[in-house]
């Protein structure tokens, strides 16, 4: 049946200069499927779907859409073919409420005025249908990510979207929000929708996917039913050779406390206490991981640490020296690098080169500065340097750095900071958003950094990957230390028990 295709994309290729970003890319979307796209990242994932959503043009190559040859020049132009896409970076409006953000530049009017109530009806009936409860008359900057991300989809749904692309839809979602867009993803399949879904996470393919087209290095390699394939099998299609999801490690040999977290207090920007009294410690040589569900304090412990916000109580100790409330580069000037928990908010400066960004820490001092005057020959080379060492891919340095793929943005700060040889790397989210390929690799320099005689503190959401690294695992819960253990006589249910304020003793 050749109607049964709603998407077919024959030979698709886009050029940037001579970067070739995707090559005679093949792609079939069947009505009321879910395809997921797997692929690492750079490998040309969300180019070629920004081709089917119209910010971008091919530069040769077909699209078909419901059997039609079309020519998709503008994101108005997708949509009026019902194609809609909801962004890993959402594309909503702070101040707006969360009926004028989907809305926005589709508006109905009565006259002049804005029509608010009909849309907001229309909001209503939408997300009840899908399983989607928001709150239309809420503010944006008020409700949580998970949230935001629903306003994203009924978004495309209000503009009448039947076939709906998600770009990474759970880098920044907690366990029990992926599950619920999980069961959003069902209902929308059951509604007639067909789903295009970018993903990297092998475990939510599985728990969603029909079929898997995977892309590398900018080609199709292959499309495959779910059930043929194993993990294993995927991840080594999508690499291109095979993956270790366990990273080989020997134990730690932990020397001097180089930080000392002694009954920290910091209060959240609204004002109650977000940190509670915490107290913790990490030696030369070992990983530390914190886990912790999202909104326990992570993010003030980690900003406290590093200078990025005020810490009200308490005191930090790095190498027997006090740096509480220190300036962020005084703090790092002492042998500290940080990795960021949003990279484009605090780990980039995204308008500038990739070369820039990785020079941010040290552009003031020699080699790559003299006499006050930056040496641009210097910062670019160190910058080829260290893309070469990290694999960081794009199309070079002198690109700014927002045309990176996440996970090669991520793979430049981790350079940046391991790269200064830090005596404390402190890393929140180390691999959000990342492939497989990739995450083995950070994995391994953070054991390296460690092997090397470093501290290093981590924190993630992603329990495998706290299990994977950690030689101790601090679980926070409600700004406190609810519990530590190491990864060989503990397992997620355990860790599960603490992060929700429970006592394994009792077990």
């Amino acid at each position: 049946m050749a109607n049964e295709n709603v998407i077919e994309m024959i030979n698709v290729t886009k050029r940037f200069g001579d970067f070739v970003a995707n090559d005679k890319i093949n792609l079939e979307l069947r009505k009321g499927e879910i395809h997921a796209l797997l692929g690492e990242n750079g490998a040309g994932k969300s180019t070629l779907m920004n081709i089917l959503s119209g910010l971008l043009e091919p530069t040769e190559g077909e699209v078909h859409v419901k059997g039609k040859l079309e020519k998709i020049d503008s994101p108005s132009k997708a949509a009026s073919l019902g194609i809609g896409m909801v962004h890993q970076h959402f594309m909503l409006v702070d101040a707006f409420s969360v009926t004028e953000n989907i809305i926005l530049g589709t508006e109905t009017t009565k006259g002049i005025a804005l029509d608010l109530k009909t849309a907001r009806q229309k909001i209503v009936d939408l997300s009840e249908k899908y399983g989607l409860s928001v709150e239309p008359d809420a503010l944006v900057r008020d409700i949580s990510v998970g949230q935001q991300q629903r306003v994203e989809i009924l978004k495309t749904l209000y503009r009448g979207a039947d076939i709906l692309i998600f770009d990474e839809p759970t880098a920044v979602l907690t366990p029990a929000e992926i599950l619920e867009l999980m069961d959003i993803m069902r209902n929308l399949i059951k509604e007639g929708k067909s789903i295009l879904l970018i993903t990297h996470k092998l475990d939510e393919i599985r728990a969603v996917a029909d079929r898997i087209t995977v892309i590398r290095r900018g080609k199709s390699i292959e499309t495959v039913d779910l059930g043929d394939k194993t993990n294993k099998e995927l991840a080594e299609m999508m690499v291109g050779r095979s993956v270790s999801f366990i990273t080989p490690k020997d134990p730690a040999q932990p020397k001097d406390v180089v930080l000392d977290v002694k009954d920290l207090k910091i209060k959240d920007a609204s004002g109650p206490y977000a940190v509670k009294g915490l107290s913790l410690q990490v030696r030369a040589g070992e990983i530390v991981g914190i886990a912790g569900i999202d909104g326990n304090g992570q993010t003030e412990l980690i900003k406290g640490l590093t200078g990025l916000m005020k810490i009200d109580e308490g005191e930090v100790i790095l190498k027997g020296k006090n740096i509480t409330n220190q300036r962020p580069r005084k703090i790092t000037e002492q042998s500290v690098g940080h990795v960021p928990e949003d990279r484009h908010r605090d780990g980039l400066v995204l308008q500038m080169s990739v070369a820039e960004n990785m020079a941010l820490q040290t552009y003031y001092k020699a080699p790559l500065s003299k006499y006050g005057f930056l040496d641009y020959n210097k910062i670019n080379t160190k910058a080829r340097e260290l893309m070469e060492e990290f694999d960081v891919r794009g199309a070079g340095e002198l690109i700014p750095a927002a045309s990176l793929s996440g996970g090669n943005q991520q793979k430049a700060i981790i350079a940046r900071e391991i790269d200064r040889d830090p005596d404390l790397l402190i890393v929140s989210q180390p691999t959000r958003g990342l492939d497989v390929g990739a995450i083995e690799y950070i994995h391994k320099r953070l054991i390296q950094a460690r092997d090397e005689g470093k501290a290093v503190l981590v924190v993630s959401f992603e329990l495998d990957e706290i299990l994977n690294v950690s030689d101790r695992i601090l679980v926070i819960h409600d700004g406190k230390i609810q519990g530590e253990v190491t990864p060989e006589t503990t397992n997620k249910q355990e860790l599960g028990i603490l992060m929700v304020g429970g006592n394994i003793d009792e077990q």
